[in-house]
């Protein structure tokens, strides 16, 4: 029998601490690495270890906390951009010792078949425990980066196939002739040289194109996956906050490009407003988001439920208007973001 992806914590602290922080291994089904820092493990498996060419890849990353640590994930496709990422799964749930497990799950293909690697994986943490540094000094968060996982892609042709190709007993069509063919060359690259550039801007705008829709999907799947359950009581609010508010900064990592985790709050304003394609409108969205959000955080403001539901309105406003912005200026023809059902009696804006 296949064995679970997640051992038991305490057990799998330990064997993380007997490894000295770091382990890289290989089993029956697939690669796996583990880290320890602190008050935080990680987990990394890919499956399986050696895939045919075609055939999906399943990436798991895994990160468990004790209460009061603030897991920072790796941005959506950070460092899988030699990968296809086919399926994209965040999650986070609260095990029965009390402890926070975050994990996403990438569905991945392989551009080819050979030796691969995946990179290391940096994640981040943030320690608001009592009587601990939230950080080290001169930095806005502690790092742990996994080991790298080397592993081949396996080919459809047998191994028993021949690698010579015998030529042709004889040229086929009239000897000679080599202006010819040099004028076909010459022509063909003509050709090419003119069709490039416009390739090359089909090429960027479909580039940014998926990008853009990628964030808004993420986005849009993680708000659903916090509000499927009922509005946080008072003991659970401030990490509810935590999380819609990182909801809200990767999408701006992904949408905007800006490296969020490591900027406090009033300094990520600082990037984002510098964007063409945000408006003073949702600037002024955003800053009344974040600053509600850091008063639940760090102040212990109790919002009340009302309170709750206002910034989760103002979290959906702004992922839902920013993507309509980008549409407007050149994604022609894309299909309407889709109104928000009512979650916990928060209907769409």
């Amino acid at each position: 029998m296949k064995r679970p992806l997640l051992m038991h914590p305490r057990a799998w602290l330990c064997t993380a601490l007997l490894a000295s922080g770091s382990l890289v291994a290989g089993g029956a089904h697939g690669l796996e690495t583990s880290s320890v820092s602190g008050p935080v493990q990680v987990r990394v498996e890919l499956t399986p270890d050696s895939p045919v060419i075609g055939d999906p890849m399943v990436l798991r990353i895994e990160a468990l906390a004790e209460a009061g640590v603030e897991i920072l994930m790796p941005a959506f496709g950070e460092a899988l951009d030699r990968f296809r990422i086919v399926d994209f799964v965040p999650r986070e749930e609260l095990t029965e010792e009390g402890l926070t497990l975050h994990s996403q799950r990438y569905t991945l293909q392989a551009p080819a078949s050979g030796e691969h690697s995946l990179p290391p994986i940096l994640l981040e943490f943030i320690d608001h425990r009592p009587g601990m540094a939230p950080a080290p000094e001169d930095l806005d968060a502690y790092e742990i980066l996994t080991e790298g996982l080397a592993f081949e892609v396996l080919s459809v042709v047998p191994d028993s196939a021949s690698a010579d190709l015998s030529p042709p007993m004889d040229r086929l069509g009239p000897r000679g002739g080599n202006s010819n063919r040099w004028t076909w060359l010459l022509a063909g690259g003509l050709v090419l040289a003119l069709a490039l550039p416009f390739a090359l801007r089909a090429w960027r705008n479909w580039s940014a194109k998926a990008a853009v829709r990628s964030a808004w999907d993420v986005a849009n799947g993680e708000l659903e996956a916090l509000l499927a359950s009922p509005l946080p009581s008072e003991a659970r609010i401030d990490g509810f906050f935590v999380d819609l508010s990182g909801i809200v900064r990767r999408y701006l990592e992904n949408r905007f490009s800006v490296r969020s985790p490591e900027l406090t709050t009033e300094r990520f304003l600082e990037e984002v407003s510098g964007s063409p394609d945000l408006g003073a409108e949702h600037q002024q969205l955003l800053r009344d988001f974040l600053s509600q959000c850091d008063l639940v955080k760090f102040a212990h403001h109790l919002p009340d439920q009302e309170a709750i539901r206002e910034s989760i309105r103002k979290a959906r406003r702004f992922i839902d208007e920013t993507r309509e912005i980008t549409e407007a200026m050149g994604l022609e023809g894309e299909e309407e973001a889709v109104s928000a059902q009512p979650r916990n009696g928060v209907s769409a804006p």
